[in-house]
């Protein structure tokens, strides 16, 4: 069973490292908000990073936000991913790590071997498949030796996705066999933008996507078994029925992370896998052309040092204003929602899922706030305090964990429905 307890050595349930960041300050603000939920109703927490001043700043400023002076008492703890000892320090200190320092390609993996190294459990919010498996491939077998889990992919990259396959699927009256998603945003009369690190990202996740398949290469891992009628992959575009709206394949770490789980599934506890295609819609004729004259230009300038480099120097010009460097302003958060639909099919009870084709469908649905800096915050500090509050209900040993394959028999959906990321069947 996980520690979870903390101890004089280890004064804190979590430290959120890299408050000071864009996506840090709301993590800060929702650990605030939330922390009677902790172990016996008092949750011990610091702030983490490299500026002592900045910081406090984000203390500052949360504690203004949420109208608590005290946060502005919180303890600051200085530690930078260019100097190893720092982490160390700060992992012995913490029962958990809240990571929130990206791109996780360039400084993740420097935390992930500090929290291991340390005894410190490990969440971050990372939505790049090549970082996830790397970690997973290299750290999951000293981390079992240690008994930290190491939690990927626990913002809105994967935990809708994962969690809502898996809610899919102890909802369905029989075996699940195969699952649509089709993603959905909705923003109010200001619009909406991502702030440019979740850019950074892509643009350097896509400039480096043949090293993910030779990474996946090094698993050896043996095909999924195909139970019931093998999904029929959509085109790069098409009109979806089910979401009315022009849509095409989601690119990001969602079909990774549930890939991930439903082997960890199979394996471990002899489940039947659940196949998974992932869509998003991205809307009318008008956004089909924005998106085609757009992903051209990426793909043409990702290829190339000199074209990356404008990519990130300019990225609110060449996303047409969906990343920005100044990222949303709160009111644009506010009015900001996302909506992930399922459409699952399979075997109903008492049908043998060996014969003839599934007979059963169920539909589904995950939604929630503004996606990247309010869900994606609630869906990080629920994760931790379900670990805190469940730690029998997680896997016996350690290791590194997707999200499903992790909280399978936690009550964190409940969690998430309760604090506005909703589940319900359709």
């Amino acid at each position: 069973m996980a520690r979870v307890e903390t101890s004089s050595s280890r004064p804190y349930h979590l430290i959120i490292f890299g408050a000071s960041g864009f996506t840090g300050q709301f993590v800060v603000e929702e650990v605030a908000r939330v922390a009677s939920e902790g172990p016996n109703g008092n949750l011990k927490w610091a702030v983490a990073g490299r500026s002592k001043q900045k910081l406090e700043k984000v203390l500052e400023q949360a504690a203004a936000e949420l109208s608590k002076p005290e946060l502005r008492s919180v303890d600051i703890i200085v530690a930078d991913v260019g100097e190893p000892g720092s982490l160390a320090a700060m992992c012995k200190q913490a029962v958990i790590v809240l990571n929130c320092v990206g791109p996780y390609r360039f400084f993740g993996e420097q935390m992930v071997k500090a929290c291991v190294e340390n005894g410190a459990h490990q969440i971050d919010i990372s939505g790049e498949p090549q970082f996830l498996e790397g970690m997973q491939l290299n750290y999951d077998s000293q981390a079992a030796e240690q008994g930290v889990y190491v939690i990927g992919s626990c913002g809105f990259d994967s935990i809708p996705a994962d969690m809502g396959v898996l809610f899919t699927r102890d909802q369905f009256k029989g075996t699940l066999t195969a699952v649509e998603s089709f993603l959905t945003f909705g923003t109010g009369e200001d619009g909406g933008c991502l702030h440019d690190g979740t850019w950074q990202s892509a643009v350097h996740g896509f400039s480096e996507g043949h090293e993910l398949q030779t990474l996946r290469r090094k698993f050896n891992h043996k095909p999924l078994p195909t139970v019931g009628s093998k999904i029929k992959r959509r085109g790069n575009l098409f009109f979806s029925n089910e979401v009315q709206q022009y849509s095409v394949p989601f690119l990001g770490s969602d079909p990774s992370v549930v890939k991930r789980t439903q082997r960890f599934l199979v394996e471990e506890h002899h489940d039947k896998p659940v196949q998974y295609g992932a869509y998003v819609g991205i809307g009318g004729i008008g956004n089909v052309f924005k998106m085609l004259f757009g992903g051209l230009i990426f793909w043409l300038f990702v290829k190339f040092s000199f074209g990356r480099k404008l990519l990130l120097k300019h990225p609110e010009f060449f996303s047409f204003g969906v990343f920005s460097m100044d990222g949303p302003t709160r009111k644009q958060m506010k009015d900001s929602t996302f909506q992930l639909e399922f459409f699952g099919e399979g075997y109903t009870e008492g049908q043998d899922p060996s014969q003839g084709k599934p007979n059963g469908k169920i539909r589904t649905l995950v939604k929630g706030p503004e996606c990247a800096y309010v869900a994606t915050p609630i869906a990080m500090v629920q994760s931790a305090l379900t670990m805190l509050n469940e730690p029998t209900a997680l896997p016996k040993k350690g290791g590194v964990y997707t999200p499903a394959a992790l909280f399978a028999k936690t009550t964190l959906t409940d969690r998430l429905h309760k604090h506005g990321i909703e589940f319900t069947v359709l």
